[in-house]
């Protein structure tokens, strides 16, 4: 008998510990939040309803801004995807990662310090939808994930066909993963997913440029998008000489997008199409969530990988340490947030080094010391200290086709220096926001100029 009742007590003494070990599991995956990294392609600051824009559409982003944290002044440290990319991953300057080309991937130690790879191995389900975009196609790391779907080329298609057979466009092939993700989760651990959207980047050598879906062709048909103050003569005629040339790949995209005003309005309403279609797509997640029953414990982070000219300065792309082509847009979205939290907007500096220090504190992960981010929730919150400037570096290819540049910027006040040639620039934001006027030379700034000159080199030490 007693060795019944023993057996007996160790059966529901060990029932008992399954149970409180499953609540306690229950307790912890609860207390970490599910995290959605969502990233555009070339989509600008400004390219959203609730930043200004008076002509595109963008509900459900501007929604989740509308009860989040929207950072309004947010910029990448480098303004080109594969290297804005890598430093979304590692929470790293260029000069640190060394990702400078196309051509070099993260090393397998690289990678494993990236924020996906660091919540893997603290019992983080993760997965990658869309475009990955860093080095050699042949080296994406598909088998260190949990869930994997992104193309084997570098630059995805718009133009894709379905296991069908039917034709589908690339956003809304994101939107079928994304949804395949989320009503398969099966809710044993939390899980990060990164997103990224070949939207609104152009198809490179396809004459048609921005290629949007068939079902998005007639918004924006009536409305009539005005021209940037700085798209004319003068404001290319500014640049030196080393600049100004046709080879100038910046030059070379202007002309097939906005040597018109017909290209103008062509390329910039497709360019609108496209985020918009993002836009539904986010919505739609929004839905497959809420269906799901984890909207309330999905943390959603949503950021553009580098800006783009719209004709501004003559110019198309990104590259240069110009607004257009750095500042990006930035939400936070927290459900968990407390009421008087929701609808905050930071005027503070924020960079895309800040992702991946955010996202492993959402998940309680010490960020390790390589990381030059900050975690965005003690910056909104004026826990941490603002940043007062940061410095800017782009590198990749040079002279002619794209002059090698670094910069030192705030929110006051740039400092832009064309490394091959020695070529400096300094603009006055608060009373030259559109950064016509180059006063270098000017006497009355030369006193900040110095502190800005200064400031650089520090800078410049200091981020690698």
């Amino acid at each position: 008998m007693r060795t019944y009742y023993c057996r007996t007590f160790s059966m529901l003494l060990l029932m008992g510990c399954l149970i409180t070990g499953c609540q306690e599991n229950k307790r912890t995956n609860q207390q970490r939040p599910n995290i959605i990294f969502l990233l555009t392609d070339d989509q600008r600051w400004d390219a959203l309803g609730v930043m200004g824009n008076p002509v595109i559409q963008t509900p459900h982003l501007d929604s989740l801004a509308e009860s989040g944290i929207l950072f309004t002044n947010a910029y990448v440290t480098t303004s080109i995807c594969v290297i804005s990319r890598a430093s979304l991953l590692t929470g790293q300057y260029a000069a640190r990662h060394k990702i400078n080309d196309f051509r070099t991937s993260l090393t397998p130690e690289q990678l494993q310090k990236t924020y996906p790879m660091l919540l893997k191995a603290s019992g983080y389900r993760v997965g990658f939808v869309g475009k990955y975009g860093i080095g050699n196609p042949k080296d994406q790391p598909k088998e260190a994930y949990d869930f994997w779907e992104c193309t084997n080329k570098h630059q995805p298609d718009y133009e894709l066909v379905a296991e069908d057979g039917t034709p589908i466009h690339h956003t809304d092939k994101i939107k079928n993963d994304l949804h395949r993700f989320v009503s398969s989760y099966a809710s044993k651990e939390p899980f990060c997913l990164s997103v990224s959207f070949k939207a609104p980047h152009v198809q490179d050598e396809d004459p048609r440029q921005f290629i949007v879906s068939p079902a998005y062709r007639d918004y924006y048909r009536d409305d009539t998008i005005s021209k940037p103050k700085t798209a004319n003569p003068d404001s290319w005629n500014r640049f030196p000489g080393f600049f100004r040339t046709d080879t100038n790949i910046a030059r070379e995209r202007w002309k097939i997008r906005f040597a018109n005003d017909t290209m103008y309005q062509n390329s910039v309403k497709n360019y609108y199409r496209l985020i918009t279609h993002v836009d539904d797509v986010v919505g739609e997640l929004m839905d497959d969530l809420e269906e799901k029953g984890i909207a309330d414990n999905t943390v959603i982070i949503f950021m553009g990988d580098n800006g783009f000219f719209l004709g501004e300065h003559g110019l198309a792309g990104k590259w240069y340490g110009y607004e257009e082509s750095i500042r990006v847009p930035l939400i936070v979205y927290d459900p968990r947030s407390k009421e008087k939290d929701k609808g905050t907007v930071s005027s503070k500096i924020a960079l895309n080094t800040d992702i991946a220090p955010t996202i492993l504190g959402l998940a309680g992960i010490t960020v390790p010391e390589d990381m030059q981010g900050v975690n965005l929730f003690g910056l909104a919150k004026e826990e941490i200290p603002e940043r007062k400037q940061f410095f800017y570096e782009h590198h990749f290819l040079g002279s002619p086709k794209i002059p090698t540049s670094e910069a030192v910027v705030s929110r006051e006040f740039k400092y832009i220096k064309y490394t091959e040639h020695g070529y400096e620039e300094f603009f006055d934001l608060k009373n030259d926001p559109h950064e016509e006027n180059n006063l270098i030379d000017n006497e009355k700034y030369e006193a900040i100029i110095d502190q800005y000159r200064s400031e650089y080199r520090r800078l410049a030490a200091a981020v690698q």
